[in-house]
């Protein structure tokens, strides 16, 4: 079963940053593009950062492009979201996603993950 399992997540300060994690237990992990996405308190899920399956095609939200960083690693299983400068608006639940293409489109991903918090203070 392809279940993302995320990881990093916690309270940092503005400016601040933090690394995300997401593994899934697949041998057929470089199969799949990756993506991050988030929900804010009150709004609705939005894209952050996609990856294509061997990392030749990236995609960034322009809300976090030069700030985020997606990157993965096959031989691990993982895929990072690098988040630096961070911002209050930029708490939220990041979700990590499998899915056949790297793209802004979240009903494109198969499998999600449950989420970690993420929450910067001002």
């Amino acid at each position: 079963q392809v279940q993302p399992v995320e990881s990093g997540g916690g309270l940092v300060q503005a400016g601040g940053s933090l690394r995300l994690s997401c593994t899934i237990s697949t041998r057929t992990f470089s199969n799949y593009a990756m993506g991050w996405f988030r929900r804010a308190p009150g709004k609705e899920r939005e894209f952050v950062a996609a990856i294509s399956w061997n990392g030749g095609s990236i995609t960034y939200a322009d809300s976090v492009k030069g700030r985020f960083t997606i990157s993965r690693d096959n031989a691990k299983n993982t895929v990072y979201l690098q988040m630096n400068s961070l911002k209050p608006e930029d708490t939220a639940v990041y979700y990590c996603a499998a899915g056949p293409f790297a793209t802004i489109a979240d009903y494109e991903y198969d499998y999600w993950g449950q989420g970690t918090q993420v929450t910067v203070s001002s």
